[in-house]
């Protein structure tokens, strides 16, 4: 998505609402919701051993990976990817099981970009997406408008997929990048909005 930003206006993403789109296919109502890397360096408890691949060109290996805290390997199971503490990536998808990488991956083996990967059921991979509008929380209030500025204002591109079962039609996943601390999930970061409107380029 590379063309001129509409202008988002504080009010408006409060509300949300962004602003005029450009020119492109506008669609309403979207199921937003984000993803990202866990980082094992915020992670503490129990430990688990994890067994998998130790590079990527493997599926379901059965190498001992590592010891690491419990939630951490949780987190990788349901995110898909995490920096361990010695600097490498605990990867998961659900054709593969855990591997170990150098980069975390998409599920087509690329490396994931902060504020740009995404993946959408329906759309073709390579569509260009502009959150026009954040819509609503679940529950039917206002968006957090730092959250909603950042999301309308970043590049998307369809690189990515869901694991199968999690999309579902008119839900696109936005990948954030890694996580910033021990309580992520529990910040104004890890959102859901409901009945958003995108502005989608699907290549011809």
């Amino acid at each position: 998505m590379r063309w001129s930003w509409a202008v988002l206006l504080l009010a408006g993403c409060s509300a949300g609402q962004v602003g005029p789109p450009s020119a492109g296919d506008i669609d309403e109502g979207w199921q937003v919701t984000v993803y990202y890397t866990a980082v094992e360096s915020f992670h503490s408890g129990p430990t688990v051993p994890v067994r998998g691949c130790s590079d990527i060109d493997c599926e379901n290996g059965d190498d001992v990976l590592g010891t690491f805290p419990r939630s951490f390997a949780k987190a990788v199971q349901d995110e898909g990817t995490g920096r361990t503490v010695d600097g490498r990536y605990l990867n998961w998808s659900h054709d593969k099981g855990y591997w170990l990488d150098t980069e975390p991956r998409d599920s087509f083996g690329k490396p994931l970009q902060p504020f740009v990967s995404a993946a959408a059921d329906g759309l073709r991979t390579g569509s260009r997406i502009k959150l026009v509008s954040c819509g609503q929380t679940p529950e039917g209030g206002n968006v957090d408008a730092v959250v909603c500025q950042k999301l309308a204002s970043s590049s998307w591109q369809i690189t990515d997929e869901f694991t199968p079962g999690l999309g579902g039609e008119r839900h696109i996943d936005l990948y954030l990048g890694e996580e910033t601390g021990q309580a992520f999930t529990e910040s104004p970061w890890y959102t859901t909005f409901a009945r958003a409107v995108l502005e989608i380029h699907q290549p011809s």
